[in-house]
């Protein structure tokens, strides 16, 4: 649906171009160049009027132009769609062989990967989805290591190696960019619920635009520092208002939300006395309850799409953390792909 304030720019744009033209017309008929470059200015200026109140053509276009592996016809796409959302995390976890003989591979089930049209995206094909897009993470270090996951996938190798100096400078924001395909990304430092907050009501609310892909998660510091699964839940009940704020009834599509979960912490491992006590599997399980009840995710009415790192790890496994708390990369490429394909998705069932 055409929102209200659309139709009345579309219509104030038709009285603005069409109105001067034809009066001027008449006067310009016998010098053409002359008519035609005013008609082009008029134009040019509607078009900048009109800018903020329509969805930008990616967003348009995004769903119609990719498409790594059809959804399969037997059934109704939106149907289809809808039903594959929850199916996403159901990815298998095998050892990955070659000649080190170590590491984890990931893999969605060939059936499920054929009836949802999942796919491990390329470069390209990421890009083409991306394309024109701001990506936004904030979060503690598990965001961070998302955020070196995109920048594998998008940029090339000794690309990607060279920005991580940068991307894990300590405590840090970091920005990057894919000029070729007008991509920008964003890591937001923001290991406390409260910086969540902050950052979705006085930042990006305020803003001229918002992000079109914005992740959130955080709890490890508050798990640490804090220690109390009650006030992280009334933390996550104000991000859940400050998000809800950026989904209101706008005439440009919100943005797609995802929050990443807390990941499996292998209490032994961890490398400090404090961690030990504060981080264990009790804590954790209060802490994961907290995320599940106050409102957060899709599936109880919530903005936000859960990418469970914790599921992940612990399908990957302790051989896949070398200090309990943070995982391979291959963990982090599995929660990104289920991003991008839950990107495509939410993509078709908006047009």
């Amino acid at each position: 649906m055409v929102s209200a304030a659309a139709q009345a720019g579309v219509v104030a744009a038709c009285v603005v171009l069409f109105v001067p033209m034809g009066l001027a017309g008449w006067h310009l008929s016998r010098n053409k160049v002359l008519f035609f470059s005013g008609a082009l200015f008029v134009s040019l200026a509607v078009g900048v009027h009109l800018s903020p109140y329509l969805p930008s053509l990616p967003h348009l276009l995004l769903a119609a132009s990719f498409h790594p592996h059809p959804i399969s016809s037997s059934s109704s796409s939106s149907a289809t769609s809808s039903s594959c959302v929850p199916l996403l995390h159901r990815v298998s976890w095998a050892d990955a062989g070659g000649e080190s003989g170590v590491g984890r591979a990931w893999a969605w089930p060939p059936s499920l990967a054929s009836t949802c049209g999942l796919a491990r995206l390329s470069r390209d094909d990421a890009s083409l989805l991306l394309n024109g897009s701001w990506v936004m993470v904030a979060g503690d270090s598990q965001a961070r290591l998302l955020v070196l996951a995109l920048l594998r996938l998008l940029l090339d190798p000794a690309a990607a190696a060279a920005a991580e100096p940068e991307l894990f400078r300590r405590h840090s924001d970091y920005r990057a960019t894919v000029p070729a395909r007008g991509i920008s990304v964003d890591f937001v430092w923001a290991p406390f619920e409260s910086n969540l907050t902050r950052l979705l009501h006085e930042d990006l609310r305020l803003a001229p635009r918002t992000p079109d892909v914005l992740v959130l998660g955080s709890g490890l510091w508050h798990m640490l520092h804090v220690t109390d699964a009650a006030r992280y839940g009334d933390a996550l009940a104000s991000v859940v208002d400050a998000a809800k704020s950026l989904r209101s009834p706008l005439p440009v599509p919100p943005p797609h939300m995802f929050w990443l979960g807390l990941p499996l912490l292998v209490n032994h491992m961890l490398n400090t006395d404090a961690k030990k006590v504060h981080m264990n599997d009790t804590i954790l399980q209060a802490y994961d309850l907290e995320v599940e009840q106050r409102g957060l995710l899709q599936r109880d009415g919530g903005p936000f799409l859960l990418l469970d790192v914790g599921k992940l790890s612990r399908g990957c496994g302790q051989q896949c953390t070398a200090d309990g708390m943070h995982y391979d990369g291959d963990v982090y490429d599995a929660i990104l792909h289920i991003m991008l394909n839950a990107l495509v998705i939410e993509s078709q069932q908006r047009i």
